[in-house]
């Protein structure tokens, strides 16, 4: 059977000061009345029922996650006790899924990503679950053609084509990092990269065998926290060892290293939304170019961003080119063309000791 883990333990600091410590951008509804996590959710009861559905979460984050996601049965919404990457926290769900079922099939999914076509999503994980299902060994990702040559994301260079799909699937040459400009065009005009999505498809125990080959101290501490599942201890055992975990990405710690890798083509509609600025990929604009979330009067006015609270009207005059955000205790005003900075922002909060605006 098919089980679904959605990491949703992100802190989202571009998105600041929508998105804080307690309450980080997969909590928000940034494109529409759902939050990003509840739209993963409600994509994910195409493919998978609740029951199967497993989040893993900061802990900080367990009591808003549970308050957004009523139709998941508690106890499925995990909270890890500190942030420590991908690869722990997959092997952990994968130990939690074959704890239950041994033969189980694992997708997993970020909660802060953006996929507007349900029924091409689930076409492209029944593509996925053939090829597990054909040879237990493999594992699946997806990947996403590239429309730009994007700088911000690692990428996938596919090898020769494998079976009669109705969606095309790939041999994986090979995983590549963020690459330069330069690199990142000669990717896009070469035609066989895919932007890595981070969406996987493999039995759990396939994932399990796999960090026990490539990372066998994290794979140690997983077995211990996997044995204590279902006992009284399991809550003090599952802190204890996680904690000692080296953090590491599942890329870094499995995928550049296993040689049964598969790439299915996402016919899916993707974003990442890295930041605001994904915002008027995903909105509409009006005439000057200006995406506008709330109450709001705009003069002389174009290319910006303005995002809004309930009540609260933002006037701008002749901006052009920026990023006005309102919360109820932050406003943030800044360049588009130096977003990445919100981060230093971020940073200097830090700094000067100012965690309540965290």
């Amino acid at each position: 059977m098919l089980y679904a883990t959605i990491m949703a333990g992100g802190s989202g600091t571009r998105f600041w000061p929508a998105s804080r410590q307690s309450f980080p951008k997969q909590l928000l509804a940034l494109t529409g009345e759902r939050t990003m996590l509840q739209a993963t959710v409600d994509r994910l009861s195409h493919v998978c029922p609740a029951e199967r559905v497993f989040v893993l979460t900061n802990e900080r984050l367990v009591p808003a996650t549970v308050e957004q996601l009523p139709e998941l049965p508690p106890q499925q919404i995990i909270g890890e006790p500190c942030k420590r990457d991908t690869a722990p926290c997959i092997g952990f769900a994968a130990s939690l899924i074959a704890a239950q079922d041994p033969e189980g099939i694992m997708l997993v999914t970020p909660a802060d990503q953006v996929i507007q076509t349900s029924k091409q999503f689930q076409q492209a994980i029944d593509v996925a679950l053939k090829l597990v299902e054909e040879d237990e060994n493999r594992l699946v990702t997806f990947g996403i053609k590239p429309t730009y040559p994007a700088t911000v994301f690692g990428y996938i260079e596919r090898a020769s084509k494998v079976g009669d799909h109705p969606i095309s699937a790939f041999q994986v040459a090979r995983f590549r990092e963020k690459p330069d400009i330069k690199t990142a065009q000669a990717f896009l005009e070469a035609g066989n990269f895919y932007w890595n999505g981070g969406i996987f498809v493999w039995k759990a125990r396939t994932i399990l065998n796999a960090l026990r080959e490539f990372e066998p101290q994290m794979f140690q501490r997983i077995e211990v926290i996997a044995q204590a599942i279902g006992t009284p201890q399991f809550p003090d055992v599952f802190r204890d060892e996680f904690q000692q975990i080296k953090g590491k990405s599942i890329d870094f710690a499995v995928m550049e290293h296993y040689p049964h890798i598969f790439v299915v083509e996402a016919p899916f509609t993707w974003d990442d939304v890295g930041n605001w600025s994904s915002l008027p990929r995903l909105t509409s604009q009006d005439a000057a170019g200006n995406t506008v979330i709330g109450p709001s009067v705009l003069v002389d006015t174009s290319d910006c961003i303005v995002r809004s609270s309930p009540g609260h009207l933002v006037a701008t005059l002749g901006l052009k080119n920026c990023i006005v955000v309102h919360t109820p205790d932050a406003t943030l005003v800044a360049d588009r063309a130096d977003e990445e900075a919100v981060r230093k922002i971020v940073a200097k909060l830090e700094e000067l000791g100012l965690h309540d605006y965290l």
